[in-house]
């Protein structure tokens, strides 16, 4: 009896886990942004305890935290407006230039299936087929139609963004006063309080230092393309930083990416070195620099990192590949499972 009662439970729990993570991923469009607001919450929670610890009052600090997040949101989204739509005019020459490779390709193949007769079953039909014709009038661009359609949707998730960044900002601590009564008896509510403090701190640190680390990357990009002398070298440079906070994926989003931009601005050979470049510095980055600043901080299962961005991304695509990081840090924290800085002896991060 006791081994059923044990399996209904565990039942329970897995099927009250899917249903959530259904539930997350079908309110997008509420839950994405407001998750992104807490984690820049918990980030920017040091600007708000400066303020506090002066006597200021909370609104203050949140109202301080929330302008310089737009403020850097905004710059960003200059920043990368120009290159963008550059990229976007020069995508029909990336179109033919990727054409030519693909010819080039399938010219091999042809000559191998005259070598070996054996295989000409399996490569013929797709060797001697005739080359795509790019689509008429190039490729397809963005209208105002489209801009317009997709404004309210955008314009509703910065409202949520920002409404739920400022209101945990100011609300914080009674918010973990909240947690600390509803999770823990009335003997454990202060050790539960003070583990929140700590979780909050080592994700702050932990983004703060992460940040740091990509600044240097993307700076390190930046130059080393404008060296090479590809258009839009510091754009890429931002982007390099910002997309280094996705783990995995947003390096292998933005190699991609400079391999377009190669294929975009330069001829032969040398279109592929942008992209190599980066793998280069991103590599380095990888193995030497980030493992030598976090190894006093924390040491984390490359297995639970890698779970926690593939759910990260499947509910909420590249916004939750953000996020996931800084949360599993938070929920290991505070379940005691990942000790706090000062507590934490010098183990070896895993890049």
């Amino acid at each position: 009896m006791d081994t059923w009662n044990r399996a209904a439970q565990i039942g329970m729990i897995v099927t009250g886990i899917v249903a959530g993570l259904a539930a997350l991923n079908a309110a997008e469009g509420i839950f994405a942004p407001l998750t992104l607001a807490l984690v820049v919450g918990i980030v920017l929670s040091p600007i708000s305890d400066f303020w506090e610890n002066r006597g200021f009052p909370p609104a203050l600090g949140a109202l301080s935290s929330l302008f310089l997040t737009l403020t850097v949101f905004g710059l960003l989204i200059l920043m990368i407006q120009p290159v963008a739509a550059e990229l976007m005019a020069a995508a029909p020459k990336v179109w033919a230039d990727m054409q030519g490779t693909v010819n080039l390709i399938k010219g091999f193949l042809r000559g191998l299936a005259k070598v070996s007769e054996g295989m000409s079953s399996a490569v013929g039909t797709d060797a001697n087929a005739a080359p795509a014709a790019p689509a008429p009038g190039g490729v397809a661009m963005p209208g105002i139609s489209d801009a317009l359609m997709i404004a309210p949707t955008v314009l509703g998730q910065i409202m949520v963004f920002a409404g739920g960044l400022f209101f945990f900002l100011l609300t914080r601590n009674e918010i973990y006063t909240w947690i600390a009564s509803l999770v823990t008896g009335r003997g454990r509510r202060v050790k539960t309080g003070r583990r929140l403090r700590d979780a909050e701190r080592v994700v702050s640190r932990y983004f703060v230092t992460i940040a740091l680390v990509n600044g240097g990357l993307g700076l390190a990009t930046g130059i080393a393309l404008q060296i090479l002398g590809l258009p839009g070298a510091m754009f890429w440079g931002v982007v390099a930083g910002v997309m280094n906070f996705i783990v995995y994926l947003g390096p292998a989003m933005v190699a991609v990416g400079l391999l377009f931009a190669g294929i975009a601005a330069f001829d032969g050979l040398h279109a592929l070195l942008p992209a190599l470049i980066f793998v280069g510095l991103n590599g380095l980055e990888g193995q030497f620099v980030t493992p030598a600043f976090l190894a006093r901080q924390l040491s984390v299962n490359p297995l639970l990192i890698f779970v926690a961005l593939l759910l990260g991304i499947w509910l909420w695509g590249a916004l939750g590949g953000f996020v996931a990081i800084p949360l599993m840090v938070w929920v290991l924290v505070f379940a005691d499972m990942l000790e706090p800085v000062s507590e934490t002896p010098p183990v070896a991060q895993a890049a």
